[in-house]
């Protein structure tokens, strides 16, 4: 399924398609609905590009003491 949205429509919102897409990942991470690369895929950026997106709009990382956790482990460090 395609989302099409009219360059009319775009026009009007003062936005690209690119930029758009930008938001909507940025929304949908900030909410949860999908993890760190899903998002920046769907924004077409890379890590760092994507975490500088979500810091122009005051979004923080979701980063809790399971990740912090599973984190440790990889490194073979445990507490």
């Amino acid at each position: 399924m395609a989302l099409i949205i009219k360059d009319e429509i775009l026009s009007k919102a003062q936005t690209t398609a690119e930029e758009l897409l930008i938001d909507l990942a940025c929304y949908l991470y900030d909410k949860k609905r999908m993890s760190m690369g899903q998002a920046r895929h769907l924004a077409g950026l890379d890590q760092i590009s994507f975490q500088k997106e979500l810091s122009k709009r005051e979004i923080y990382i979701h980063y809790g003491e399971e990740d912090l956790n599973k984190d440790l482990e990889n490194l073979g460090i445990s507490l």
